[in-house]
């Protein structure tokens, strides 16, 4: 056991396989369909083909401080704990964290607690994730943990594709005539987790194919140091669109680790199904 308690929220979208292994402890966001919250084990494939059907899409919500502090309730004694969170420009889960990191202190706990604000999501989250849990595992310092994942955050990015903005209509981020216009031109948006967490679209491109290369190309001009550094690819049940834009990166880029997962209904309620994200 390592001396170091890794926690974030379930919008990381890591592999369960990875979280079990690595020991990291995940606190849930709700989604509801209506006033019918989803069961955690809910299968991906289920929820899309439901999304597609529903006039409205789907409400999250992050957990409670409550949530957090129970979580931390229950870390061993003699660990110290770090929260990494989805971005506060996209939900209030890192100020309910800070929140139930403050009961925690009030209990009397004397080790050491720092919560961490990503600025990103899905897998941007889960890179930073990952890599804290594995310096954990070495037993890197808390201090230069903490350090790192601050560094990280600036010097990180996360790309998103959208194949369909029917859930962006939907959540009022673009006009439904606009996005009519702009479905009957093939138009896809190419996005960015910005500086300050929040998502902006930064080109507009006609066709899946170019946009995909688009993003592909992206990567190439803000990375580097490729065989040091962690390559993120998630999709919203398009497995096989995925596997081949990760195939691509990996032939011009040869990244030292990959991770490679489904997106979890948190961000598949605004990603939409077909959407690729490349983080880093």
């Amino acid at each position: 056991m390592t001396t170091i308690k890794i926690i974030t929220d379930s919008s990381c979208d890591l592999p369960q396989m990875m979280v079990d292994e690595l020991g990291i402890s995940i606190v849930p966001l709700s989604v509801h369909f209506g006033e019918e919250c989803m069961s955690p084990q809910m299968e991906l494939c289920e929820f899309y083909a439901r999304m597609k059907v529903e006039s409205a899409l789907p409400k999250t919500s992050s957990p409670s401080p409550l949530h957090f502090f129970h979580k931390f309730e229950k870390v061993e004694v003699d660990q110290d704990i770090l929260v990494i969170s989805l971005s506060s420009a996209l939900s209030s889960t890192y100020h309910h964290a800070v929140m139930g990191k403050e009961l925690l202190l009030e209990s009397g706990y004397t080790g050491q607690i720092e919560v961490i604000d990503s600025r990103t999501a899905s897998l941007g989250l889960g890179v930073l994730v990952y890599k804290a849990a594995k310096m954990a595992e070495a037993h890197v310092p808390f201090a230069k943990i903490v350090e790192e994942i601050r560094h990280s955050i600036k010097t990180s990015g996360t790309f998103f594709f959208l194949d369909t903005l029917e859930n962006v209509i939907k959540g009022g981020r673009l006009d439904r005539v606009r996005g009519a216009v702009a479905s009957v031109l093939n138009i896809k948006l190419l996005m960015k987790a910005s500086d300050e967490g929040s998502v902006e679209v930064i080109e507009k491109i006609r066709g899946t194919q170019q946009a995909l290369k688009r993003m592909i190309a992206k990567v190439g001009e803000t990375v580097h140091d490729f065989d040091k550094d962690v390559i993120a690819v998630a999709h919203s049940n398009c497995e096989e669109r995925a596997r081949e834009v990760l195939g691509q990166l990996l032939e011009k880029y040869p990244f030292r680790h990959v991770l490679f997962s489904n997106m979890g209904t948190v961000i598949g309620t605004y990603a939409g199904e077909g959407g690729v994200l490349i983080a880093y």
